[in-house]
């Protein structure tokens, strides 16, 4: 089991469903034809730390990775709502348009979908109390 946690002090989702591990923060790594902008916004989710692992710090356009400071915390992704916006919105397009190649089956894409919904509400309370998002897995 893998969960994907996204969150803020506006609020939290975890996603407990391995395809949404899978589907969308490893999309990257499918056989998709994507742009470079595209591309650039999977990158962004293919950053996202497994939260007990011993990351260095990284970064990129409106995100860094920040490594755990003790022994109680660990490895988080940090970026802007927007910037995770836009990063799942293209998971989801992407997906959608690709389910065939990606491999994904009818349900699967309706309950990741359906999870990605519930990211973009975290991302919106975040957003509107001027918050920075972290997002992390646990597998």
């Amino acid at each position: 089991m893998i969960s994907v946690t996204v969150g803020s002090p506006a609020g939290t989702w975890a996603v407990a469903n391995p395809g949404f591990y899978r589907y969308v923060l490893r999309l990257s790594e499918a056989p998709l034809h994507a742009s470079a902008v595209d591309r650039a916004q999977l990158n962004v989710l293919a950053n996202v730390p497994h939260a007990f692992a011993d990351e260095e710090e990284s970064s990129g356009d409106g995100w860094r990775v920040v490594p755990a400071m003790s022994y109680e915390d660990w490895s988080v992704l940090e970026a802007t709502p927007q910037r995770l916006r836009a990063a799942f919105q293209t998971a989801r397009r992407l997906l959608w348009a690709n389910a065939g190649p990606v491999g994904i089956s009818a349900g699967e894409m309706i309950a990741i979908d359906t999870e990605i919904e519930s990211v973009l509400g975290v991302l919106h309370q975040a957003e509107a109390g001027g918050y920075s998002v972290n997002v992390s897995y646990v597998g």
